[in-house]
């Protein structure tokens, strides 16, 4: 017995709204209506630079902040808030296709900082508007690199090359100029 619905014929009744609809792939069928104007993460993904370690990968639980290295970590926006830091790239990188080939279009980098510490929660830093911003960036095409430092670039143009290097020669030269520098 349904304490809530006194009408025995329930199921006549149509179900409305209030749900959650999943979208995926073209939501409108083109016709601008539901969902049309929503993003399409379909084409990103986070990958961390790990300078201390030389090492990037692609970690997509980042899409959500569940990133390997955000588990675990209170987050504030103080960078002076964080011990003993340690630090990461959060880089949001975008595939497109340009002469029906395809590259990466949109490489947009974010710092992040956790504590080195063996504790059950660490604290950590990142600017969660620069983390949205720099997403928004990288779907739109944008190169945001020029606040990382060579031998984190260095590692990141290593790990894109070795990706899969038909994105890479088939990507912007600007992209190339920036991160092709030299590891000391």
């Amino acid at each position: 017995m349904d304490l809530f619905d006194k009408d025995e014929n329930k199921e006549d009744k149509k179900r409305k709204g209030g749900g959650f609809n999943i979208l995926s792939g073209d939501s409108t069928g083109g016709d601008g209506g539901y969902g049309a104007g929503t993003l399409s993460l379909d084409n990103m993904s986070p990958i961390i630079v790990d300078p201390a370690d030389d090492n990037a990968f692609v970690d997509m639980g980042a899409l959500h902040a569940r990133s390997a290295v955000e588990k675990k970590v209170k987050f504030s926006g103080e960078k002076d808030d964080v011990p003993n830091p340690r630090l990461y790239w959060m880089v949001w990188v975008t595939v497109d296709h340009k002469d029906g080939k395809p590259h990466y279009s949109g490489v947009a980098a974010c710092e992040m900082l956790v504590e080195e510490s063996d504790s059950r929660i660490r604290k950590g830093y990142k600017s969660l508007p620069e983390h949205v911003n720099n997403m928004d960036k990288s779907l739109k095409g944008r190169l945001i690199l020029e606040h990382m430092d060579d031998h984190s670039k260095y590692i990141l143009g290593a790990f894109l090359k070795g990706f899969n290097e038909d994105f890479w020669n088939n990507s912007s030269d600007e992209l190339h100029q920036v991160l092709d520098v030299k590891e000391e």
